[in-house]
């Protein structure tokens, strides 16, 4: 593999600083002295019009008479220099550019400069970190690329900050608290190089064990997303965002008026597997702990103490945090009624008396940590008469030495427990002065544990096994309403859209006058519903337009006549169609929720489910995904609402049709993946229950289609590219299949690399590895289709599924071009295998748009190269290494 293309940015050799200054108070002092001052092993080359030495170092006017090649510069100066420094830059073959140097972002011409100079750097290739950014710090290097005067300590986590401002306050509180870094990157505004591309280095970067960012807006969401579950596989991310409030979800629907554009942010990083935290505090103590491997399997919290008070302090801080208190199970009960006092709190706090041993604590301790309902335990100790705090806290290390389950220690008092929390912190246990702390930290990691679990799932965007949605139906409903000019869809028409992906409706007719309302209710039979039928008014039951359970002809003309004139009343101007007839459908046990789809501007489409009918803005119930779904994604957003607790059995209440419920919300998730235009959706109520669901009102928003959109292009996640899966013949006349790889598929990739022979394995990976490491392993099943591919071919035999060959590649940053990898199992080599799949990598590769294939073959892998010359690839010797051949191919 080549170097990551910003090596140039995060790891240079010879540095170029335009503006180094010995003038006391400028930022061109301040960079230069930090640079001098980091122990920075590389060469330093000042750069100033006015001064032949800086800093006892020669300088020249210009980069392009500095004598030796240079990896980046380091900008200094004011705005106006800008477009002639990067074009010097550029002709000197300078790759990347670092503006530390903040410049207003109010004033028409400061702009237009800023934007000539990234054009120039685009041209000549450069790219361009900033601008109105503090600077670049990598630690454990000696490099310290900014103005920042205090001490930056060099460590294991990644600090990525949209603020200088704030990135200077988290520094400031790391030091006090001992944390350090191995990179320090202020993004601000983020013209050209953003989170998306650092994040992609720091994934691959060795000194990189855990990335903290601060985010305040995003500019590219599908760059972002992929970047980020990609960083998200192999390392802890944790997110801090401001501006929570800013750019709110704005819409017509109510799936559009009762969300915030912080709550899709916090869906979006959900599925991304990171953590969201909302203090610099949660944030270096989530890294910390995640980093230091500390993890859980639930939300099931289990507290032990010596004082009921505390205890149930802890459990009212756990309820508040969103935190279930473990059910302990019957044999943990019985173990514990039979070594505690009989006066112990018999349940969960678990109160062990204020007299309680260290042996008391451990036995205690030791069943919760047992027990398979309890995912972490929280140890209170109390120093009471009796008590011994050294011992209890030598017993605790020790068990959580022997356990995968984490615990969370808490001494109270100071003076008296001191030697337990120095003890707790050489042993490197969680420890904290206040249980709540504790109970904060737990929280963080179940949610962890909760969004690495949503990171696993890769949805298809239809399912396979169910009715295909008729789309031609759907398109056309929609295209006739584009075709008036119109961007709402009316309820008939919406139904229309809903029917064609499968979801069960209540039938709606139109009538145009009373006597067709009366012909039409004898038709379906009463009782029936009346709905105004308008374009123009979204929502009905606030001008009056809607009557129910009309049970007789007089009835039904009174309401008709009713309806009219408080529309016309109410919306003078509204377009009238007519006024629907609809079958009244009455349930006994139906419960209403609310489905519905609205558009966050940054992450695209977003899918909504919550308690439904009239009182929906009042009850805000509702949870928020981003699309694709599939059924755990789907069951985890019902489990997050208060209406998704009554669909179960409740008092005479029986289970609605969970299978029928889920069923509904896949199909919208289909809507959504295969029709770009629609904007925003209702599906208010749909009324479910132990017979099934069925949407009794609809309304979808529209918008054209922008052009040159790629497929999916318009979700900030990529589906699991379904049509894609192939069969196919092998010369044997052998059915295989061809699909692309799973993140379920890590076992079978496994098992296909520990059955290569060595030769096989040191020809792909260049090494005599017998096995794929864990990191390695993730990264080769868990795929963002959006910029990599990897398909697998696969037998079917006795043992079930069997890889027999996998062929992958991984797309440049310019979009253009993609590297390729392809291994075929020994067993399996000369049946054609490596020409089938080969060609239909190119046919993904060609989808994705990308122009130029190219990849790395030993010298001495004869029947590789033979494969690479029948398939129409150019072979040349590797540059730098007579050993290594490069395969190219124009798509």
């Amino acid at each position: 593999m080549r170097p990551h293309y910003l090596t140039s940015l995060f790891s240079p050799r010879n540095v170029a600083v335009v503006g180094a200054s010995d003038t006391p108070g400028s930022i061109g002092q301040a960079v230069f002295a930090n640079l001098l001052a980091g122990n920075f092993q590389g060469k330093l080359f000042p750069v100033n019009l006015n001064h032949k030495v800086v800093g006892g170092i020669p300088a020249v006017p210009s980069v392009r008479l500095i004598d030796a090649a240079v990896d980046m510069a380091v900008v200094c100066t004011a705005i106006r220099t800008l477009p002639a420094i990067i074009k010097d830059c550029g002709k000197k073959g300078i790759k990347a550019v670092l503006l530390a140097k903040e410049f207003s972002d109010s004033e028409q011409l400061e702009r237009e400069i800023l934007n000539e100079s990234v054009s120039i750097a685009r041209h000549y290739g450069i790219r361009v970190l900033g601008p109105n950014v503090l600077g670049l710090m990598r630690p454990v290097a000696g490099f310290n690329a900014t103005n920042y005067t205090s001490k930056v300590r060099p460590g294991n986590m990644a600090l990525v900050s949209q603020s200088s401002a704030l990135c200077t306050a988290m520094l400031d509180w790391a030091d006090s608290k001992g944390i350090g870094f191995s990179s320090v990157i202020s993004v601000g505004e983020a013209l050209d190089v953003d989170f998306g591309e650092i994040l992609d280095y720091l994934v691959a970067d060795n000194f990189t064990q855990g990335i903290l960012l601060h985010v305040h807006h995003i500019h590219h969401a599908r760059r972002f997303m992929s970047a980020l579950r990609a960083a998200a596989r192999t390392k802890p991310v944790v997110v801090i965002k401001s501006g929570r409030y800013q750019d709110d979800v704005t819409g017509v629907t109510h799936s559009s008026n009762l969300i915030e554009s912080g709550d899709v942010f916090d869906a979006a990083l959900s599925r991304a597997g990171v953590l969201r935290v909302s203090s610099i505090a949660q944030l270096f103590t989530a890294a910390k702990v995640l980093a230091a491997n500390f993890r859980v399997g639930g939300k099931r919290l289990a507290i032990v103490t010596n004082g009921i008070g505390p205890g149930v302090l802890a459990a009212d801080s756990a309820y508040t945090n969103g935190v279930e208190l473990a059910r302990l199970s019957d044999s943990t009960m019985e173990l514990l009624n039979n070594a505690l006092p009989r006066n112990w709190s018999h349940g969960n706090p678990i109160d062990l008396i204020g007299d309680a041993s260290p042996v008391r604590f451990r036995t205690a301790v030791k069943a919760c940590i047992d027990d398979p309902n309890v995912d972490g335990v929280l140890v209170i100790f109390t120093p009471q008469a009796g008590t011994d705090h050294l011992t209890t806290a030598q017993l605790m290390i020790g068990l959580q030495r022997e356990s995968s389950k984490p615990m969370f220690l808490s001494w109270l008092g100071d003076a008296k427990v001191s030697e337990s929390r120095d003890l707790f912190s050489k042993a490197k246990c969680a420890h904290f002065r206040a249980p709540e702390y504790g109970i904060e930290v737990f929280r963080n990691l179940a949610s962890y544990h909760h969004n690495q679990q949503l990171l696993l799932q890769t949805p298809s965007p239809l399912e396979g096994k169910r009715e295909a949605p008729d789309l031609s139906r759907a398109r056309a409903a929609i295209a006739g309403a584009m075709a008036e000019g119109r961007t709402v869809l009316s309820e008939r028409e919406s139904k229309e859209v809903l029917a064609a992906f499968r979801i069960p409706v209540n039938p709606t007719l139109l009538a145009r006058t009373e006597d067709e309302a009366v012909a039409l209710a004898e038709q379906i039979h009463y009782p029936v519903v009346l709905k105004i039928d308008s374009p123009d008014i979204i929502y009905k039951s606030d001008v009056g337009g809607v009557e129910l359970n009309i049970s007789n002809e007089a009835t039904l003309r009174a309401a008709f006549r009713g309806i009219l004139e408080r529309a016309h009343q109410a919306m003078p101007e509204a377009r009238i169609d007519g006024i629907s007839v609809q079958p009244m459908r009455k349930r006994r046990f139906a419960r209403e929720v609310m489905v519905g789809v609205t558009h966050d501007s940054s992450f695209g489409p977003v899918i909504t489910f919550g308690a439904g009918g009239i009182a929906v803005e009042v009850m805000h119930d509702r949870a928020l995904s981003l699309p694709p779904l599939n059924k755990y994604l789907v069951g985890s957003m019902i489990r997050k609402t208060r209406i998704g607790q009554l669909l179960g059995a409740f008092k005479n209440l029986p289970a609605v049709d969970m299978d029928e419920l889920v069923d509904v919300l896949l199909h919208v998730s289909e809507m959504v993946c295969e029709l770009p235009e629609l904007r925003e959706m209702d599906i208010n109520p749909l009324v479910a229950d132990e017979k099934g669901v069925i949407a009794l009102d609809a309304r979808i928003i529209v918008e054209p289609l922008k052009p040159d959109v790629k497929r999916y292009g318009h979700m900030a996640i990529m589906p699991y590219p379904m049509h894609m899966v192939r069969s196919a013949t092998l010369n044997d006349g052998m059915a295989v299949t061809i699909r692309p790889v799973r993140p379920e598929d890590a076992e079978m990739q496994q098992e296909f690399v520990r059955t290569l022979s060595d030769e096989s394995r040191y020809n792909r990976y260049m090494s005599s590895i017998k096995q794929l490491s864990q990191t390695m392993l993730v990264r080769f099943t868990q795929l963002d289709y959006d910029r990599e591919m990897a398909l697998a071919m696969t037998c079917e035999t006795e043992k079930g599924e069997e890889q027999q060959a996998v062929a992958r590649f991984i797309t440049d940053p310019d979009n253009e071009g993609c590297e390729f990898a392809l291994e075929v199992a020994d067993k399996w080599q000369g049946k054609g295998i490596g020409y089938i799949l080969m060609n239909a990598l190119f046919d993904a590769a060609r989808e994705q748009g990308l122009k130029v294939m190219r990849g790395e073959v030993l010298a001495g892998n004869k029947g590789m190269l033979k494969l690479m010359h029948k398939l129409g690839f150019t072979v040349e010797t590797h540059p730098e290494d007579r050993a290594l051949t490069i395969v190219t191919k124009i798509l």
